[in-house]
């Protein structure tokens, strides 16, 4: 982009129509001094007030989906989906962010505390396509199961697989119900060809491929995101997700 007349004018004019092309490389600027190459925000240690600018919910973001904090996390409350429900393109608590590259990796560490069963917690990747590695309370368990759904905006349904299920962990107040807790580990690796495979780990060492491979596809208007979420189908008591950190790597 430059300055033409006080105007910004994108790309570059090779026809002269007035209508500046996309280009896919350009010389850097003059700015006065040398700068590091660097690439935009995309890791994010949740420890300030401030939400990252790479961030994007999936619709106007409303003061329940969550807040940030100082404390070294984000805490997303699940949004409560539709009683006619049918897959996620409806759901606007999703906080997403563009693939940064062709090739990536994305793990996330969260802690998800649960108040009714059908609640769940996990990492996306969202678009006309998409894909997601959840934990869902069921009962004295959560279930792992890998979700995909094709062709969202027409309204198809998810397909849902069970995974793995772990036995819920409790802290007891003194005069309220328990929490049921489970801290996960999540990670997408994207491949050329936006080819994603999800694995999961209880220990943030160990991790265990999981579900089948997920080609990724762009969004409308939004191309191709990664990134968090929590939903309960039920009203009341709502449960949360306190998402640690979230890590971008090659």
């Amino acid at each position: 982009m430059k300055w033409v007349n006080e105007w910004p004018v994108i790309g570059v004019d090779k026809d002269k129509d007035g209508c500046g092309e996309p280009v896919t490389t350009y010389k850097k600027p003059n700015v006065g001094k040398m700068y590091p190459v660097t690439t935009p925000p995309e890791s994010d240690k949740f420890d300030t007030r401030h939400l990252g600018l790479q961030w994007q919910w999936h619709a106007n973001k409303q003061d329940t989906y969550g807040f940030t904090t100082d404390l070294g996390y984000i805490r997303l409350y699940a949004g409560s989906l539709s009683k006619e429900f049918v897959n996620f393109w409806e759901v606007p608590n999703l906080l997403l962010q563009k693939f940064p590259a062709e090739e990536f990796t994305a793990t996330t560490k969260l802690t998800f505390t649960a108040k009714q069963d059908g609640e769940q917690a996990g990492m996306i990747v969202m678009g006309w396509d998409y894909s997601y590695l959840s934990v869902r309370k069921a009962g004295d368990k959560f279930i792992l199961q890998q979700v995909v759904c094709k062709d969202a905006e027409q309204q198809h349904p998810e397909q849902v697989k069970e995974l793995a299920s772990f036995p819920v962990e409790y802290l007891k107040m003194p005069g309220v119900a328990d929490n049921e807790w489970k801290t996960v580990y999540l990670r997408v690796k994207v491949a050329k060809g936006a080819v994603c495979t999800f694995a999961y780990s209880l220990d943030g060492k160990k991790y265990t491929a999981a579900g089948e491979p997920f080609t990724a596809r762009q969004g409308k208007w939004i191309g191709a995101k990664v990134g968090l979420f929590c939903v309960t189908p039920n009203d009341g008591n709502r449960g949360w997700a306190d998402v640690d950190w979230f890590r971008v790597t090659k």
